[in-house]
């Protein structure tokens, strides 16, 4: 695996460097110091990986992933020294087509380095991606939340973070089903996440902790390496499975949510398959369930592949997801059980 680095700082494209020669079958392709370079550079060369960072001269990360996705698509993981200052950065690199965020390596006294481990995960998720499935097994069985009311479950990955804006933001403000959401991301960037979602949205966003309730109106976000689950009305990780590239995984999500009689599930833009076998098992459970269409999704990976395996009972575009759960939601309320799949 070819990689490439982008970063004007010194230290840290030294660091990123010692970290690629410890990840088994990876070289560095070339290396660019700012956004621009980046650009021309991966026209010409184009690497299986790309490392983003995100403040540099003439051309921030952020615009950078945008130019590269539209001219010259490949794999991009954002990689910062900081999660509070980049935030935006980081989003709206996510929103452009880049797969996930971790911070930049650092070193120990010791002379070793501090997150390595991270970075290899994430190039291991990158390796993955290209068609590999996965069995989920062992998911806790929950039941409906303490209210009795149904449960919006929503899965993304690559663009979700500002698709997740847009669909939360056009939910009337008297939608009070809880919703739970697992999207692709290192779990460092969960809380602030959550934040940047509460205050675009205009709803009360949190990340999902061990044994709290779902509350009516709440949104809440995973916020773990292990998977989240819902049982009796309240939230708890598993580590089951183990063998997963996403970790939490929108699958373990869905089909741990079969049993429960209401819901709605939407699988978003991402890249990959992640949640199409589990948006499959909650229509088959009597759930409504509802893909992104390829037109308006930055990857059509995840939502394609449940349409593909009949996932779905309806493909929409982004922006009419949210009244399609609000009418699925007034179904629910009218008819006293799930909604049928058609």
């Amino acid at each position: 695996m070819r990689i490439a680095i982008v970063n004007d700082l010194r230290l840290a494209v030294e660091l990123l460097r010692q970290a690629v020669a410890q990840i088994h079958g990876a070289s560095v392709a070339w290396v660019a110091e700012d956004g621009q370079q980046a650009v021309d550079m991966c026209a010409q060369d184009t690497p299986d990986l790309l490392l983003m960072d995100m403040q540099m001269p003439v051309m921030d990360g952020a615009v950078a992933t945008r130019h590269i996705m539209k001219r010259c698509p490949c794999p991009i993981i954002v990689v910062t020294a900081s999660i509070d200052h980049n935030l935006d950065r980081v989003y709206d690199a996510l929103g452009a087509g880049a797969l996930d965020v971790t911070l930049t390596p650092t070193i120990r006294p010791d002379g070793t380095l501090d997150g390595l481990d991270a970075l290899v995960r994430k190039v291991a998720y990158v390796r993955a991606l290209d068609g590999h499935r996965h069995e989920v097994t062992g998911a806790p069985t929950p039941a409906r939340t303490a209210s009795g009311r149904g449960i919006v479950a929503i899965g993304c990955s690559t663009g979700g973070p500002p698709a997740l804006g847009k669909l939360l933001g056009a939910l009337p403000r008297a939608f009070d089903w809880p919703i739970v959401i697992v999207q692709h991301i290192d779990r460092g960037f969960a809380e602030g996440l959550a934040q940047w979602l509460a205050y675009i949205s205009g709803r009360t966003v949190d990340v999902a902790r061990e044994g709290e309730h779902a509350e009516a109106g709440h949104v809440y976000l995973a916020c773990s390496d292990d998977h989240l689950v819902l049982r009796g009305g309240r939230f708890f990780h598993t580590a089951e499975p183990r063998g997963l590239a996403h970790r939490p995984s929108v699958d373990v999500l869905f089909e741990s949510l079969a049993q429960a009689p209401l819901g709605i599930a939407v699988l978003l833009t991402g890249m990959g398959r992640d949640g199409a076998d589990g948006l499959r098992a909650l229509r088959a459970a009597g759930w409504h369930t509802i893909a992104q269409d390829e037109a308006t999704s930055v990857v059509w990976g995840m939502a394609g592949a449940a349409v593909k395996c009949g996932g779905a009972v309806e493909v929409l575009p982004l922006e009419a997801i949210a009244d399609a759960i609000v009418r699925s939601s007034t179904a629910h309320a009218s008819h006293g059980d799930g909604v049928k799949s058609s």
